[in-house]
């Protein structure tokens, strides 16, 4: 029994199946601690690149970008758009200087007048008879000088002999004085009626067009006044216009009125003629400057044979100056305005130098430096409200139409000025 017991009994071995899996395990443990020992390693290498990239891309941020300009000669002409309202050369308005009632009219709007034609006819009945009355009155008073005169030739003429007596004599040369004084009263009683009689006759005073009529045929017209409307008021019967030559009255800022002067010139636009520029010269300036608008009132003139322009219109006048191109100008963004004084910034070796500066007129995108800079100097653009002298400062470049004038914008600054077309229709066409 024991030796079949003994033969039964299997001794143990070990599994070649779990032997494999323990190391294939500790392989994979192993693995993993060195992939996150690796991935940790790279983190800390990455933060430290990001760290170090951050540090200088702050650093990079805190130096501000500027773009840098140079200053420039100042424009040899000066130009400026301003509002202007074009006048007749002459321009009347006609009231009638004695009462009575419109007998006819024979001039409408738009006709062309002559000095001395007939505008209008007045009745004034009252007035002819008064003036019939003025003159029967000095022919009564000359009758009665004429017999004074020869009475007095009478009485000289007996002087000295005892018919008459010296004081005689001269009561008769003073009565003939005092008729002479009545008849020359007579007269211009008879005058003044003869220029009412002649102011039945509206007429006008110059060479011109008429601008208006506000007359009609029984219109009661009042002396001194005009037309007498359901509310009593009055206004004038005509009004004519000499229109031959045109003034232009513009109203110029007070910084721009230094140049004015003579020599001064200006294109006028209208809109009725788009396209079409009109010469205009200059005619007066009133060398006084309205308080409210701080404007000064300049006259200027045109020639107007081909009678395009009428009075009242609104144009635009491009008025033209001469101006220093030794002055430098720089753009207005350009200017720091602090306690310290108007000032520049300067760069040099990349770091900002504020420099104060002295300015003269205002040209609206641009203002004149009288003093502190050169035609050399880099100068920034646009300089930020924190700038500090010293300041280091990151150059960039410019963009053209944004810091620089595009090539665009300089071709249409020095396109030619078109002239004054005379056919209105081809003006309207373009």
């Amino acid at each position: 029994m024991s030796h079949s017991t003994d033969q039964g009994h299997v001794p143990p071995t070990n599994h070649p199946a779990r032997t494999g899996s323990g190391a294939r395990g500790k392989i994979i443990l192993l693995v993993v601690v060195l992939l996150a020992i690796a991935l940790a390693a790279w983190g800390i290498v990455q933060r430290g690149t990001h760290y170090h990239s951050l540090t200088g891309a702050t650093e990079d941020a805190a130096i501000p970008p500027v773009t840098l300009i140079t200053p420039q000669p100042g424009p040899k002409t000066r130009q400026v758009d301003l509002p202007a309202n074009l006048a007749a050369w002459y321009e009347a308005p006609i009231y009638a200087q004695v009462s009575g009632y419109v007998k006819m009219w024979y001039k409408d709007y738009g006709a062309h007048v002559k000095r001395g034609d007939v505008l209008a006819e007045i009745s004034t009945p009252s007035i002819d008879a008064q003036f019939e009355a003025a003159k029967a009155h000095y022919n009564v008073i000359l009758a009665r000088y004429n017999l004074a005169v020869i009475t007095t030739q009478r009485w000289t003429a007996l002087k000295g002999t005892q018919a008459v007596s010296r004081q005689e004599v001269d009561v008769q040369a003073a009565n003939a004085a005092a008729q002479k004084a009545e008849l020359e009263a007579a007269r211009h009683d008879v005058d003044r009626f003869q220029a009412l009689e002649d102011f039945k006759k509206i007429v006008a005073p110059f060479d011109g067009i008429v601008t208006s009529r506000l007359v009609n045929v029984g219109d009661y017209v009042n002396a001194g006044g005009g037309n007498l409307n359901s509310r009593g008021t009055a206004s004038e019967l005509f009004s004519v216009a000499d229109v031959h030559r045109m003034r232009v009255f513009v109203s110029v800022p007070q910084d721009f009125a230094s140049v004015i002067s003579p020599k001064i010139e200006a294109e006028l636009t209208v809109p009725q003629y788009p396209g079409s520029r009109f010469r205009a010269t200059f005619l007066a300036t009133a060398n006084a400057f309205n308080a409210a608008t701080r404007t000064v009132t300049t006259e200027l003139t045109l020639d107007n044979s081909d009678n395009l322009l009428w009075p009242n219109s609104y144009a635009t006048a491009h008025i033209s100056a001469p101006g220093n191109p030794n002055i430098l100008i720089l753009p207005e963004g350009a200017i720091i305005f602090r306690a310290e004084g108007t000032q520049v910034a300067k760069v040099i070796n990349n770091h900002a130098h504020l420099v104060n500066v002295k300015v003269g007129i205002n040209f609206g995108t641009t203002v004149q430096v009288l003093s502190g800079i050169t035609k050399d100097d880099r100068v920034v653009a646009n300089p930020t409200a924190d700038l500090l002298e010293g300041d280091e400062v990151k150059i960039v470049p410019t963009t053209p139409g944004y810091n620089t004038p595009s090539k665009a914008q300089q071709d249409a600054d020095q396109q030619p000025v078109r002239q004054h077309d005379a056919n209105p229709e081809e003006a309207g066409s373009r």
